[in-house]
């Protein structure tokens, strides 16, 4: 009989203590537990994890241990692949230090203003956790100082190898003091992985968690593949077409749990963010309220809302889909309490397929995709209240004196009863109106089912779809082509692209098509229809410190299909595509 163990068995601070059970953690997952007392006493540990088991925690934890408040340097340092996970593991880490005076945590990667990362540095944080290409670029300035570094960490390193960052990874081990701890951290274990534990680890400690087979709970499923408008204008299509008690919007970051409220607000929904920069008490103030009904709709972070159980939450909508699929069996875990029913819905861009088809293996299952609440669906929900306001004031007492002023508007507008009456209730409809412009249109993507407002599928479509015969690898249809203002002559290669449009864009290497490198320019190919936001952000991205300027080449892709020579133009050609009538960027 193995007996259990609590935080308390593996030493750990009472400051580090408190913060875990504010965070609701009760007891270690498997890899905390044997990574934790393996960093606590000074061994480097290579861990074999998929996401979602628990190891930022298993890492974090055992470093912030060994940290020196008093020394305004970096002391631990964590790589990460995507500037979505180093936010991530920055916003845990302060989570974790919350109650450690001095602690300070910087987050690096590329996107950001170097003069407001500076700032920071100088401020003297003793963690940063940064993607590769930023902080290569902060060592290569000199504005990082890596001599004071006790612990570097390595996290996802085989995602770091797939998307072409394995040689910036290098470069910055090469540069790190020897007297330093290392964990390295992994899902898979390819030879360029093995080959930097060889050269830059010291005898490291094994820990293999296996991954577990978790079954979904008994929830109504779907996902819905954004396309036709922007997520923030569905989530209100589909809060208005669902019937929930309460319900909570997980989203992946602070500031989209601001975003989401501020639009559900203006819709008149009562709702609240709930993130990591909540006081404790402000936190359970925000969870009464749910919980007696003064709230309706919570919009949380993951790390925000651990230990969350309010049985009234019936409903619970993955506005950003998860990193890993462990998580979103955690998040829908959330609804379907004390026997009732519960329903979930998950929001999946077409870059992130892959992410639902890791979801579905974890669940055992296929979620079925759903269609966007209709126009005629949401006039009918919305005739259906206006009417019960109507019966509501049909049985009012004073009804004899509105008559009177009717009779009044009438007879000053010389118009029949019929039409005047019309008019009143265009004018009642208010903010939201009885009759919608048609919906967008577009082709139907596989296991497409109709929304009946209750979560439920009425009809099949698609069954005997074919499969397509051109990117199957990537799985994204059509291509567009863009043109990047950088080339040879910069020193650029085509890991330099591929990192920066994947880092930036939060885009998978497997959705990068071809990419073409000139003396002058490259050209590179994307799927079509990206987001004009993302769009509009890499003109001011750079590569190898030179802006990219990245910009839509009409017809292109399918032009280089066909066997034309769509590229005949040069560097001094800016604009020209402009004048010459080139489309913008379809929407998702």
């Amino acid at each position: 009989m193995t007996t259990e163990v609590s935080f308390i068995d593996l030493g750990l601070s009472e400051d580090i203590l408190n913060a875990l059970n504010d965070l609701g953690f009760s007891k270690p997952s498997p890899i905390q537990s044997e990574c934790i007392p393996l960093l606590l006493k000074g061994n480097d540990v290579l861990g074999m994890a998929q996401t979602g088991s628990g190891k930022t925690a298993a890492f974090s934890i055992p470093f912030l241990m060994n940290i020196d408040a008093n020394l305004k340097a970096p002391q631990l340092l964590v790589l990460a692949p995507t500037r979505e996970l180093a936010m991530q593991v920055a916003d845990a880490c302060s989570e974790y230090s919350k109650y450690m005076k001095g602690i300070k945590v910087l987050a690096l990667y590329g996107g950001q203003r170097y003069d407001v990362q500076l700032r920071a540095l100088k401020q003297g944080p003793q963690i940063v956790v940064g993607t590769p290409g930023r902080l290569l670029d902060h060592l290569n300035r000199k504005t990082l100082d890596l001599s004071n570094l006790k612990g570097l960490v390595l996290d996802e390193a085989d995602e770091m190898l797939r998307m072409g960052f394995i040689d910036d990874v290098e470069s910055i081990m090469a540069t790190i003091p020897e007297n330093h701890q290392t964990a390295l951290f992994s899902a898979t274990m390819p030879a360029p992985i093995r080959r930097i534990t060889k050269r830059f680890m010291h005898n490291p400690k094994e820990v293999q968690i296996k991954g577990t087979n978790q079954t979904a709970p008994d929830i109504d499923q779907s996902y819905w593949l954004v396309r036709g408008m922007r997520k923030n204008e569905a989530i209100v299509r589909f809060l208005e077409a669902e019937d929930f008690d309460a319900a909570i919007i997980f989203v992946r970051t602070k500031s989209a749990t601001l975003d989401v409220a501020e639009v559900l607000e203006k819709h008149g929904y009562s709702c609240a963010a709930l993130n990591g920069d909540m006081t404790q008490q402000l936190r359970e103030q925000t969870l009464d309220r749910l919980r007696n009904g003064r709230l309706d709709i919570l919009i949380a972070t993951d790390v925000a809302a651990r230990g969350l159980d309010v049985e009234r939450i019936s409903l619970v909508i993955n506005y950003d889909i998860t990193l890993d699929s462990e998580s979103y069996v955690h998040r829908i875990g959330r609804t379907g309490r004390a026997g009732r029913a519960g329903r979930a819905i998950l929001f999946v861009d077409s870059r992130e397929r892959r992410l639902l088809k890791n979801i579905e293996q974890t669940i055992k299952k296929p979620i079925p995709e759903v269609g966007l609440p209709s126009k005629e669906l949401l006039e009918k929900r919305r005739l259906a209240k206006f009417t019960q306001q109507v019966q509501k004031q049909l049985e009012s007492s004073d009804l004899e004196q509105y008559q009177t002023l009717l009779s009044q508007i009438q007879a000053d507008s010389g118009t029949d009863l019929e039409t005047l009456a019309t008019a009143l209730l265009k004018l009642a409809q208010g903010e939201r109106p009885l009759i919608l412009p048609p919906d967008p249109v577009f082709k139907p993507s596989r296991d497409t089912r109709d929304f009946d407002g209750r979560g439920g599928e009425r009809r099949l479509r698609g069954d005997n779809r074919e499969t397509p015969k051109r990117r199957e690898r990537r799985d994204v249809g059509d291509m567009d082509m863009y043109r990047i203002e950088i080339g040879k002559e910069n020193g650029v290669e085509v890991r330099h692209i591929v990192g920066a449009i994947a880092n930036e864009a939060d885009i998978s290497s497997r959705y990068i098509g071809n990419i073409k490198l000139y003396e002058t320019y490259s050209t590179v190919e994307l799927p079509k229809g990206m987001p004009k936001d993302i769009l509009k952000h890499f003109e001011k991205v750079r590569v190898l410190n030179q802006p990219m300027k990245m910009s839509l080449v009409s017809g292109a892709a399918s032009d280089a299909k066909r066997g034309r020579k769509s590229n005949k133009f040069d560097a001094s050609d800016k604009g020209g595509a402009k004048k010459r009538g080139r489309p913008s960027a379809p929407k998702f």
